[in-house]
Formats: C-alpha cells, sequence, structure tokens
C-alpha cells in the first residue's frame, strides 16, 4: 500500500472514530459534557412535611456522588421545589422544572394525589416522572404512560400482605379501617378487600376517612372503638399515623394495628405518639430499619450512617424515610450510569426498565427488578413488629 493511500485509510479511520464517538453523545434538554439537571417536588412544608427529609436524604446522596467524581463525568444539579402536598402547588412546580429550568427527569416528586395531577402533563412532554414516592397501583403502566414509573412496593400489594396474615392469625376478626380520602388511601382498601375476598363484607365493620386538611381525626377513632372491632388498619401518612396511635392508647382501644409502611418512622410517627403506645403495631418492610440492632454490625448500615453523618448530619439516624431517600438516590444513580453518554428522556426510562439490582440496604431476598412491561422494581416485603423501641421482623418475605 502507498504511502499516501495508507495514511488516507488511517485519516478515514480516525474520523470514523471521531463521529462514531461524537454520534454515541446524545443529549435532551437537561443533560450535556458537564452536567445532568434532575428536578424533584416534595412536601417540604404542608401535612405531610415529615417526608422532606427524603428528598433532603437524596439532595445529600447526590452530593457525595458529585464529590467522587460525578457520574460518567457529569455533575448532578440538583433542583427540589416544594408543593406542599398540594396538587395545584405540584403541577406549577413540575411546569417550572420542565419549562424554566428545563430538567432532564422529575425525580421522586411524593404523593399520590400530586403525582397524578403531574402524570399526563409529564408523559405527554415525554419528561421521565422517575421513581415516584408512593406505591399507588396506577405508577405501574408503560402501556399507558411510558414516561411514569413507581418505587416502593405497590399499596395494594403490601395491603394484601396484611390481609393474608390476618385470615391466617385472625380469620373471625372484626376489622375497623381508616384511610385517607384521596387514591393512596383507597388503593390500600381496594388490595386489604381483595386479600380478604368474600369475608371482607363481613369482617370489616367500621370503614372511616379523613382529609388531609383535618385538624384531628379523634371523632373517627371513637366511632371505631366503639365499633368493636378488635384489628386496626392505619393507612395515615405520618402526622396521622401519631395521632392514631396516641388517641387509641387515650381512649384504652387494643385491637391488633396493622400500620402502613409509608408510616413507620421511629422518629416521626413512632417518638411523637409515643413509643410505648406503639408496642405490637405491626407493618411490612424492605428495607433496613436504622433502629433494629440485628444491623448493628451490617456493612450497609455502616455505609449509611457514615454518610448521614458526612452529607446529611441534621438528619436523624432513626428515620426510616432517609433510609429510603438513599436508596431511590443509589437507584437514580444506577440508571445514570447505565445511560452512559446517551442521556435522553428515552434512553432514561429504557434504563430504568432494565435494572436487576440489591440495594445495601434492603432486607435480604428484597431486590429492584424491571422490565419493559414491569415498572414496579419493589415487589417484595416482610412483617415486622414494634417492640416499643424499634421494629422486629418476622416470618417469611411475602411478594415475588
Amino acid at each position: 500500500m502507498k504511502a499516501w493511500t495508507l495514511s488516507f485509510a488511517f485519516g478515514l479511520a480516525a474520523a470514523m472514530l471521531g463521529t462514531t464517538a461524537m454520534a454515541q453523545k446524545k443529549y435532551d434538554p437537561g443533560a450535556d459534557d458537564k452536567e445532568i439537571k434532575i428536578g424533584q417536588i416534595g412536601p417540604y412544608s404542608g401535612p405531610a412535611s415529615a417526608y422532606g427529609t427524603i428528598g433532603k436524604t437524596i439532595g445529600a446522596y447526590f452530593d457525595k456522588v458529585n464529590a467522587e467524581g460525578g457520574i460518567n463525568g457529569r455533575k448532578i444539579k440538583y433542583l427540589p421545589l416544594d408543593d406542599g402536598y398540594n396538587p395545584a402547588k405540584t403541577v406549577e412546580m413540575a411546569r417550572k422544572l420542565v419549562e424554566e429550568e428545563e430538567v432532564l427527569l422529575v425525580f421522586n416528586p411524593l404523593g399520590t394525589a400530586t403525582n397524578t395531577a403531574i402524570r399526563k402533563y409529564l408523559n405527554d412532554k415525554k419528561v421521565p416522572q422517575l421513581f415516584v414516592a408512593t406505591g399507588a397501583t396506577k405508577f405501574g403502566d408503560p402501556k399507558s404512560f411510558p414516561y411514569t414509573m413507581g418505587w416502593q412496593p405497590p399499596y395494594a400489594a403490601e395491603a394484601r400482605i396484611y390481609a393474608q396474615h390476618l385470615l391466617e392469625s385472625q380469620p373471625n376478626a372484626k376489622v375497623a379501617v381508616l384511610y385517607q380520602n384521596d387514591d393512596f388511601g383507597k388503593d390500600y382498601v381496594q388490595g386489604f378487600e381483595e386479600g380478604l375476598g368474600d369475608k371482607a363484607k363481613a369482617m370489616i365493620v367500621s370503614k372511616l376517612s379523613y382529609e388531609v386538611t383535618d385538624p384531628t381525626i379523634d371523632s373517627q377513632m371513637l366511632s371505631m372503638k366503639s365499633s368493636g372491632a378488635t384489628v386496626f388498619f392505619n393507612i395515615t401518612t405520618p402526622k396521622f399515623a401519631a395521632m392514631a396511635i396516641k388517641k387509641a392508647a387515650e381512649i384504652g382501644w387494643k385491637p391488633t394495628h396493622y400500620l402502613t409502611n409509608v408510616s413507620i418512622s421511629v422518629s416521626s410517627v413512632m417518638e411523637p405518639a409515643g413509643l410505648q403506645n406503639g408496642a405490637g403495631i405491626l407493618t411490612a418492610l424492605y428495607g433496613k430499619d436504622p433502629t433494629d440492632p440485628q444491623w448493628a454490625n451490617d456493612a450497609g448500615m455502616k455505609d449509611w450512617l457514615a454518610f448521614m453523618k458526612k452529607y446529611y448530619p441534621a438528619g436523624s439516624l432513626t428515620d426510616a424515610n432517609s433510609v429510603y431517600g438513599y436508596g431511590v438516590a443509589q437507584t437514580m444513580v444506577q440508571v445514570l450510569k447505565q445511560c452512559g453518554d446517551n442521556l435522553t428522556h428515552e434512553n432514561v426510562m429504557k434504563q430504568a426498565a432494565n435494572l436487576d439490582i440489591t440495594l445495601p440496604m434492603s432486607l435480604p431476598g428484597i431486590n429492584i427488578k424491571t422490565g419493559p412491561d414491569d415498572f414496579y422494581p419493589i415487589e417484595r416485603e416482610q412483617l415486622a413488629k414494634f417492640d416499643g423501641k424499634t421494629w422486629v421482623l418476622f416470618g417469611k418475605v411475602y411478594g415475588r
């Protein structure tokens, strides 16, 4: 081969490699060679403000990632906004993030009604509404809403676990149900009734709701006690969960008490309610509880504690919400790593639907697995009982 031919061949090959390298980098608004903009919406004020620590933990974890060099050479720019748990405000915040801030995605927006309010808008814009902080079943519908995905176990599936345990342990129980009057509460109720099957009508003797704006739930608690119920299914967010636990103790009502996973925080629920008042309460867990002494020498727990002390020192070391924020942030980072240099809305969702990982703060036997037709990342949980200090695991792992 002549020298000029060889030179031309090498030049052409180099040009082709350069073109390929350039072609491999694909960006939608919110990403470039140096930065990935991630928006988040949460209740940093209002009736669900106990959940604000989730968004703060996420921000702290992204700080850690950035301090360690970022993701594929890019730093995360995190933009958390407060909606006060008000769907109308959520819509306003979502528009701000998409149209003004031009984020790549809206990550872990919290609440069932709030996420419902922005789901169509984000899907129409083809902006990922990723790993929403709600277990409502409807957020796992890739055919109708391909840009929306949940993260935690579906509420209805969790409720069926309680129903199954109840049928196994107290098949003739009388049940009182208190639920938040929105999709969050109704999803749990539906799953619970489905789990009880033909026995639901006979077993449920009281079913009462409350509004997130209600000052108290005292009347509902008195009514449920007078119904003669021997079991209480408490479908509430942290503020109201603490109220219910405390009021039950005040009126001397001591039913078997099931509490939804979203309100298990020792610091924001059990301590305000009175630790002794929560003894015996049952729930379902998928993450390691920071108050459980069995994890004292666990590598994942040690890493979480070190992270909290360095990057989120203001956060409580007994708040399960910070374990949640840590885990969901790790899942988001994994998705972005898998995206490589293709940081488009479409590829973010493609990678989110291609996960098979185990997080260091997940319980043994519980993993994160998704697919193009499976938008429910976590589908396993284990029952636990509060002993007055911590949640004590028992029984088998439920789910698939």
